[in-house]
């Protein structure tokens, strides 16, 4: 059986421009919100032109005592500069970051996907600790 997971690419954000970067504290409170803010193209920009851009990023929670990840977030990207007047002249140009308050009970994992309309499926993933 084939599975989506393999087809997810990871890599160092430092030299890669598709990989989501996940910003949260590493200990959060029990309960408590906190801000997860996800980039892509942090060292390196991404372009955000019609002919490359990222589609979406969708962020998850997968608690480390549980058999299941549940999903935090998904964020669609619309806008790249299309226009009636052609490719990229368009007024308006969204640019490829989320934010997202959450409160979580367990520690746990936050994964960060993304779809680049080029280059494919990318994952990250942060380890969230609980104080």
């Amino acid at each position: 059986m084939h599975r989506l997971g393999p087809l997810f690419q990871i890599d160092d954000w430092k030299k890669e421009k598709h990989v989501p970067v996940i910003d949260c504290p590493d200990k959060v409170a029990a309960g408590k919100p906190f801000v997860i803010n996800v980039t892509i193209g942090k060292e390196i920009p991404h372009p955000n032109t019609c002919q490359h851009h990222i589609k979406w990023v969708q962020v998850f929670y997968k608690p480390d005592d549980d058999k299941f990840s549940y999903q935090i977030a998904h964020c669609d990207f619309a806008a790249h500069g299309e226009s009636a007047a052609g490719p990229d002249k368009g007024p308006v140009v969204t640019d490829h970051t989320v934010s997202v308050a959450v409160s979580v009970n367990g520690k746990g994992r936050v994964y960060a996907l993304s779809l680049c309309n080029i280059h494919g499926l990318w994952e990250s993933g942060k380890d969230l600790q609980i104080i």
